[in-house]
């Protein structure tokens, strides 16, 4: 018969922490070995223990889970570690992954997903709940997008007309819209109507983003 998978539960919450031992006891296959109810009392617990598995609250009164899951690691503990939190927000969940941990389950899981989650990062696969996958998939999805967005912001050639290219120069030499008008020999609209474009075609919101981009784009000096 296989040797049981050894669990520490990690929460500073004894009723929260009691019942996923409540919850574990009914698995043949899994052994709670002890539950701490701070980061310092787990990572002692592992000194003077092997385990498996390691269900660690990131929200601990004396230090967060992320720095206990990273000195679980820095102390080459032979562990895997699952985040537990009531937290979804991308940042949580990556600083996690990050230092190591090989799951990242909310509290609101039941005891299915709580067990899979166990047997999974015990034969070394990473699990995630639904909604935290959903949320790694969005974040991945929106850093896409607007590395894309600045992808093609790069590769966009601008091009400016002769008269445009005349106006911009006028502009960053501070001359108004009834001078421009009157050298140009055109109207107060058309003027307007050349500046709104290059505007648009230099990206600018305003008339000093609109000069630093023409001379970033070589057509100032």
């Amino acid at each position: 018969m296989a040797e049981p998978i050894r669990v520490l539960i990690v929460d500073d919450h004894a009723m929260f922490a009691d019942g996923i031992r409540g919850l574990l006891d009914t698995e043949s296959d899994i052994l709670v070995k002890a539950i701490a109810h701070t980061g310092e009392s787990a990572l002692k617990q592992l000194i003077e223990q092997e385990v498996d598995v390691v269900l660690l609250d990131i929200n601990l009164p004396d230090m967060d889970g992320i720095q206990v899951c990273k000195q679980i690691k820095e102390a080459g503990h032979v562990c895997a570690v699952i985040g537990l939190s009531m937290h979804e927000e991308e940042a949580f969940i990556t600083r996690m992954l990050e230092q190591g941990a090989m799951g990242y389950l909310l509290k609101s899981a039941d005891k299915v997903e709580l067990i899979n989650a166990i047997r999974a990062v015990h034969n070394n696969e990473f699990y995630y709940s639904k909604q935290v996958t959903q949320t790694l998939i969005d974040a991945l999805m929106d850093h896409q997008g607007r590395s894309s967005h600045a992808q093609e912001k790069e590769r966009r050639t601008v091009v400016l007309s002769e008269r445009e290219q005349e106006v911009l120069q006028l502009i960053a030499e501070e001359w108004t819209t009834g001078e421009i008008a009157e050298k140009l020999s055109i109207s107060h609209h058309t003027v307007e109507t050349h500046r709104r474009h290059l505007l648009e075609k230099l990206d600018a919101r305003n008339t000093a983003g609109m000069i630093r981009a023409g001379f970033q784009q070589g057509f100032l000096k």
